[in-house]
This record gives structure tokens, C-alpha cells and sequence, in this order.
């Protein structure tokens, strides 16, 4: 039994690697947005499906003392930290010369330094332990760019030298540090915006996902949530332990075109 911390857990991409790793038995820490009533749900649902305990932490991920706080307070609960998984992301799709300063704050705050602040917290846990799992959510975006997306793609790109930089502080320690880069993953916030562009445009949803959505994915299929949940089981495995600084495309073929 691990004990893990998800940020952006409580919904998404971030829910979905929640489920399967409290469906192995591991302890999960979940932290995400959301009205209270929901998220107690949300953790009670997890806590039936294993061995593990479920817990929720509300830091704000632009705050870097809740970050650390997130981190101590789970070590004071169960012992350790094995496992991190930064995953809390923002989105803003805007031309440059007019994107927004504080939206280029937020999304650095939030996609980037949220991760190095979780890692920085983590570290020395893990290096004592003698073992550690990093698994940073990043994106095609973080070997890839689209036009208007300035942010989120300096901030993703930023994860994936953070993760290899990561790599080689850990190699001696018993610590793996990778990023998983999916392409366009079916969520139920993806699912809304076909909705709204389909709108917009006078498509069809159908015309959306293949035209607009999922153009740049050769596959013309969505990343499910539970392939990328399945991977980031696989890397805190034994098998995986060699496994380390990779950035890890699941992208429909994207990022190899």
C-alpha cells in the first residue's frame, strides 16, 4: 500500500488516476475544486472501492505554504509520501499580444510552479525513504504547439525540463520522475466545449471532434481517462522502476506526425 497525492483530483483527469489508485488499495489525497458536499461524496465513493484511506486537502495551488502543507500533513498521517502525481491545470486560449497578464500568472502559477513547489515539499521524504514516484500530468503540449495557447504550452513545456531535472536529483535515491502527454482526453469538460464550438460554428458535434477537436490526432479517437489512469499505475510499479525523465506521448499519433 502507497500513499498518494493527486492535485486537481476532483475532477477529470485528476479523479480518474484518484479511482484507480484507490482501487488498488493505495492510501489517495485528493485536492481540487468543488462544492464541499460534492467532494466528501466524491471521497467517500473512493474510500469504498479499496483497502486505502481517502482524504481531501483543500491547498490552493497557487499557494506555495498550503502546498507544503498538503505534503506534511499527509507524512504526519500516514507515515510518508510515496507517490505524487502533479496534475491541477488551467486553460486560456488567446493571440498573444492580447493574452491577459493575470491569466499568464495563473497558468504558470497553477500548471507549472504548483508542480515544482509539490515536488520541492516531497523530496526530502523521498529521498530519506529511499523511494519515490513522480508522475507529472503534462501534455502534447509539452512536445508540440498550437497557436493562442502561449501559456499552457511555455507551462507544459516547463514541466517536462522540471521532470528531467527531477529525474537525475532522484536516480540515486530509489526515485522515478515522469510526465504523462496526452493528446485531447474525453472529459467532461472537453465534452461541453464540442457542445459550445458545435454551437458556434453551426456543426455538428460530430463535425467538431473530427474537424476541430480531434484534427491532430491521427487516430480521430479521444484519450480515455482510464488508459492514462492505467499508465501512472504502471509507473509506480516494480516494473517501472527504470523508467525515469521520460516524457510518455499518449496522444492518438499526434506528436508523431
Amino acid at each position: 500500500m502507497k500513499t498518494v497525492i493527486i492535485s486537481g483530483s476532483t475532477s477529470g483527469i485528476g479523479l480518474g488516476i484518484a479511482e484507480s489508485f484507490a482501487l488498488a488499495g493505495h492510501n489517495v489525497i485528493l485536492n481540487g475544486l468543488g462544492k464541499s458536499e460534492e467532494i466528501e461524496a466524491t471521497r467517500a465513493r473512493l474510500a469504498a472501492l479499496g483497502a486505502g484511506e481517502v482524504i481531501f486537502h483543500g491547498a490552493n495551488m497557487l499557494e506555495p505554504e498550503e502546498i507544503a502543507d498538503l505534503v506534511a500533513s499527509t507524512e504526519k498521517a500516514f507515515g510518508s509520501v510515496d507517490v505524487i502525481v502533479p496534475n491541477a491545470g488551467i486553460q486560456h486560449v488567446e493571440k498573444i499580444e492580447d493574452f491577459p497578464v493575470a491569466k499568464w500568472d495563473a497558468i504558470i502559477g497553477i500548471n507549472l510552479s504548483s508542480a515544482f513547489h509539490l515536488i520541492r515539499a516531497a523530496m526530502p521524504g523521498m529521498k530519506k525513504n529511499g523511494f519515490g514516484r513522480i508522475i507529472a500530468i503534462a501534455s502534447a503540449h509539452g512536445l508540440v504547439a498550437s497557436p493562442y495557447k502561449s501559456a499552457y504550452v511555455a507551462a507544459k513545456h516547463g514541466v517536462l525540463g522540471l521532470i528531467k531535472t527531477v529525474a537525475l536529483e532522484g536516480a540515486e535515491f530509489g526515485i522515478t520522475a515522469n510526465a504523462i502527454c496526452p493528446g485531447y482526453v474525453e472529459t467532461p469538460l472537453v465534452s461541453g466545449q464540442i457542445a459550445d464550438t458545435a454551437k458556434a460554428r453551426n456543426m455538428s458535434e460530430e463535425e467538431v471532434i473530427n474537424e476541430v477537436i480531434l484534427k491532430a490526432q491521427p487516430t480521430k479517437q479521444f484519450v480515455q481517462v482510464g488508459q492514462i489512469a492505467a499508465l501512472a499505475n504502471y509507473l509506480v510499479s516494480d516494473q517501472a522502476a527504470q523508467i525515469t525523465g521520460a516524457a510518455l506521448p499518449m496522444d492518438g499519433g499526434w506528436t508523431a506526425q
